[in-house]
């Protein structure tokens, strides 16, 4: 009788603890990309995505606002209804967002504007909720990066950032309300601002990393860690990765997978207007800037320790000398007293190729110069349009680079 009297007694203890719910939806598995060219046509769309397949990539983030949709409501919905479906038939989900803190008008948040906000949030979550394929509607990108907040006297910073999340947590409860199974998030510019962004409201702590070393990016996921355990949510780092904030795709991607965090990288391509010059990973007909962004959405990183790091040496068994010599015996030309001929370019890009194709794939050159582009460049013009002293001048550099990279001495 005692016994049973602790068992009902322990049984009602751990009865008496609330369970946390688990999570509709793994987090940690979403390998995605910003979109921004979610709006083309069809054909474009699929060609895009299909890049994207091939390294593995499973999710799209992207961008939509108010006033494309009042410009046209059925239009709009249609666009986005339309993109759902090709990711869903291509195995990506999608992250919507609906408002953009990027460029904030502040006449948006003020409180008598705040129907026109709601209306808008009504009829796109209330017409696309539970849609196949929606994974999570972000409620606003980077609420603090914009001038309004960034801008402002120092007296009033902390004033306007509680503006912006007011209206924030608005749409949040809003989004809940017309649509409670779907998940909600609010990608912050910074992890310092999880709790300001409704994180008791929110599915997922959605934050964005693009700092500078691997020590202040581990800051970062710590804080929005801590974050996600005291709140009992999931994490997501949900953009990521930019070659002009010395944020390399291939750390930041590295540390993700270091702390098990599904991530966004931005963006999926190189021509999105304006910023590609430091972002993106494909070009419009499929090729890549550099290959180790593919390797890293693999999971494949460059070797960093020099313990065990191999050298190469390309010359092991006397290629390098040999396009050297291929090099020089180019440039020979016919000297007979009545017919004398210049070397062909032909035969000195042949030559040169043997050179490139050694340093480019011993690393020995930098790859934002591609030596290897250039041989193809003059290979797509006819022969008389060549500028042959610019070949010979080119053809000449290779022998020196072999030499000097590969120790080479006569």
């Amino acid at each position: 009788m005692i016994l049973l009297l602790a068992l009902f007694v322990c049984a009602g203890a751990f009865a008496a603890e609330p369970a946390k719910a688990a999570p509709k939806k793994d987090y940690s598995s979403i390998h995605g990309v910003c979109h921004t060219g979610w709006r083309a046509d069809e054909a474009t769309v699929r060609k895009e995505l299909g890049y994207g397949q091939r390294i593995g990539l499973n999710s799209t983030r992207i961008w939509m606002s108010p006033r494309s949709w009042e410009r046209d409501p059925q239009g709009f919905i249609k666009t986005l209804r339309n993109y759902l479906a090709i990711c869903n038939s291509m195995g990506y989900s999608v992250m919507p967002i609906l408002f953009n803190g990027n460029g904030l008008d502040p006449a948006m948040i003020k409180e008598e504007n705040w129907p026109a906000a709601e209306r808008y949030i009504r009829a796109v979550v209330g017409t696309l909720k539970g849609t196949p394929g929606l994974l999570c509607w972000d409620i606003m990108n980077e609420p603090t990066c914009n001038d309004y907040y960034k801008h402002a006297p120092e007296e009033l910073r902390e004033e306007r950032a509680e503006e912006i999340f007011r209206f924030v947590r608005k749409a949040c409860q809003t989004c809940k309300e017309v649509a409670p199974e779907d998940d909600i998030t609010v990608g912050v510019t910074y992890p310092k601002f999880i709790e300001s962004a409704s994180p008791d409201l929110v599915d997922v702590i959605s934050f964005h990393d693009y700092r500078e070393t691997r020590a202040i990016i581990r800051e970062n996921y710590d804080i929005a860690k801590a974050a996600a355990e005291k709140y009992g949510k999931q994490m997501i780092n949900s953009e990521m990765g930019c070659i002009g904030r010395s944020n390399p795709y291939d750390l930041a991607l590295q540390i993700a997978d270091e702390y098990g965090t599904g991530w966004y990288l931005f963006e999926l391509m190189i021509n999105y207007p304006g910023w590609g010059e430091i972002h993106g990973i494909f070009y419009p007909d499929g090729t890549v800037r550099d290959p180790s962004i593919v390797a890293a959405c693999l999971g494949f990183y460059r070797n960093r320790d020099l313990k065990t790091m191999v050298r190469e040496n390309p010359n092991r068994e006397g290629f390098a000398d040999e396009a050297i010599r291929r090099i020089k015996e180019s440039f020979k030309e016919n000297k007979e007293v009545f017919k004398t001929t210049s070397a062909s370019t032909d035969d000195i890009l042949e030559a040169a190729e043997w050179a490139v194709n050694i340093l480019e794939g011993a690393q020995m050159l930098p790859m934002h110069d591609l030596l290897s582009a250039k041989i193809l460049y003059w290979r797509s013009q006819d022969p008389k349009d060549r500028d042959t002293k610019a070949i010979r001048q080119f053809a000449y550099d290779l022998v020196d680079l072999l030499e000097r990279n590969c120790e080479i001495f006569d």
